[in-house]
């Protein structure tokens, strides 16, 4: 009985195995990953605005939007988080009218 080598075949399987996970299953992995962290920053950066948002109302009352707002943009900052401030501005502003429809 003549004995068949199927080394090359199985190094075969085995490059065209890893060559799928690095092309399909790694870029995957490393989107879901990075998503993931995005959205936990983002959260974050949500809680600290709320918190701010509730400091300043405490602090400066009603009609000092301003003041608030510049409030608000100073805490994150001393907190490290580095700010878009359109992105801000629209947080703030959904933080204030949850506020204000609580409120009523």
């Amino acid at each position: 009985m003549k004995n068949i080598d199927l080394t090359p075949v199985i190094e075969a399987l085995i490059t065209l195995i890893t060559a799928a996970i690095t092309v399909f299953i790694l870029p995957k992995l490393r989107s879901y990953l990075t998503e993931k962290l995005s959205a936990q920053q983002r959260e974050s950066l949500r809680q600290w605005v709320k918190v701010a948002v509730a400091a300043a109302e405490q602090l400066y009352g009603s009609k000092t939007g301003q003041q608030k707002k510049e409030y608000v943009v100073s805490f994150l900052l001393s907190k490290g988080i580095v700010v878009d401030i359109d992105e801000v501005t629209a947080l703030i502003e959904s933080e204030v009218y949850k506020l204000t429809a609580d409120g009523t």
